[in-house]
């Protein structure tokens, strides 16, 4: 399983989705600066749930909210 692939699928699934418009997916890309709300990362976050058998927010008391689409990746490489 290709755990970075899965989320870039599943931001730009929630994007189209939301009908909202957001730059090319790079490891860099900030995640405030997305183009995606609130209501749409707890979107990502509940479908990975379902794909991914995991919630990093939930299994650990220690969580910081990533900055970059990378430090989301690796937020559930790590769960995982």
């Amino acid at each position: 399983m290709d755990v970075k692939q899965t989320v870039a699928d599943c931001i730009e699934q929630v994007a189209k989705a939301q009908n909202k418009v957001i730059p090319a997916i790079s490891d860099q890309l900030v995640l405030l600066e997305s183009g995606l709300d609130s209501l749409c990362f707890a979107i990502v976050v509940a479908t990975l749930e379902d794909e991914l058998g995991v919630d990093p927010f939930a299994t650990s008391e220690d969580v910081h909210f990533p900055v970059t689409f990378l430090d989301f990746v690796r937020l559930y490489e790590r769960a995982l």
